[in-house]
């Protein structure tokens, strides 16, 4: 009882540290709603959800390393080695900055703070910006690379200075549309993985953390006291059985006593019995050879002095 009652007051403590923590949080929660007028639930991606989410983004960098690779290694040295490794710099930049720029930046559109709002704005400016340039640049950097001019990266700058629209292969225009596209994809999936308004998600993951803390400690609480008193229960039962065993014996043994005092009880009888009956020839013998009258003894009973038996020695059974 008193490990029961001590594991009760541990838990009653720790759970209400965590659920005052968890109010806390709630009150921010509430309080972060009324103060940037949000109606709805935060939306984050969690558990296979998320899994889904973070892998369409690592499909779409592996996909686009690939790809650039194999469009880039039309003038490479190195072949498609070559052309892997400068891919894997531009599939970095082209979805990993877009993802970036959505997270960190362009989500701030969706804030009610006007200097955050034109932040916002800048950053999706810069986010045209980059998936253009770099995927512009990237479609005349394999035209220059397959026309072995010396130093592509500067013939680059050249065109995009002079004419960035001026392509004339057809597979890097199809190499443009494809970086767009990815570019696209990693950029969306930024809102589909973090909730739209920037913060929200963030305080209801820790509110739903805080959440799932307590409901565990409390559940982990339950089955320890669970257990403590079903260790009670055996013990109990235990002793329970041990009882019955040693009331059992303890009948026995009263029967036994009764058993034997019966016995003594029935022995003093006899004896007393026997006493008479040798005293009974005795005095006939005496009668015979007297020639004067028998004393008056001769006509007494004999009385054994018995040894008392008390009652309770006589119970078979304490209850």
């Amino acid at each position: 009882m008193s490990e029961f009652r001590a594991e009760a007051a541990q838990g009653r403590d720790e759970l209400h540290r965590l659920r005052r923590h968890l109010r806390d949080l709630e009150l921010e929660r509430d309080e972060f709603q009324r103060r940037n007028k949000l109606k709805r639930t935060a939306r984050w991606a969690f558990g296979g959800n998320l899994t889904l989410k973070v892998g369409v983004l690592l499909a779409v960098f592996v996909f686009e390393v690939f790809l650039n690779g194999f469009f880039l290694a039309k003038g490479s040295e190195l072949g498609y080695l070559g052309g892997a490794v400068e891919a894997f710099t531009f599939a970095l930049l082209n979805v990993g900055g877009s993802f970036l720029i959505a997270v960190a930046g362009v989500r701030e559109l969706n804030h009610r703070n006007l200097f955050r709002k034109l932040f916002g704005l800048l950053s999706l400016l810069c986010y045209v910006a980059l998936a253009l340039g770099l995927n512009l640049a990237l479609a005349h950097y394999r035209e220059a690379s397959g026309s072995l001019v010396s130093d592509a990266g500067r013939e680059v700058l050249l065109r995009l200075q002079a004419s960035p629209l001026a392509i004339a292969d057809v597979k890097s225009w199809l190499f443009f549309g494809l970086g767009i596209l990815c570019s696209l994809i990693a950029f969306a999936d930024a809102f589909l993985i973090f909730d739209p308004y920037p913060g929200y998600g963030t305080l209801e993951k820790r509110r739903t953390e805080a959440h799932e803390a307590y409901i565990r400690q409390k559940s982990d609480l339950v089955a320890k006291l669970l257990e403590i008193r079903n260790q009670a229960i055996e013990i109990l039962e235990e002793a329970n059985r041990d009882l019955s065993i040693r009331r059992g014996e303890h009948d026995a043994i009263l029967e036994g006593r009764a058993r034997l005092a019966r016995l003594f009880a029935a022995h003093q009888a006899h004896l007393e019995r026997a006493a008479n009956a040798l005293l009974a020839i005795y005095h006939e013998a005496n009668k015979r050879q007297r020639k004067t009258p028998p004393p008056a003894r001769f006509s007494a009973r004999f009385t054994l002095d018995k040894f008392p038996i008390d009652d309770g020695w006589l119970e078979t059974s304490a209850r």
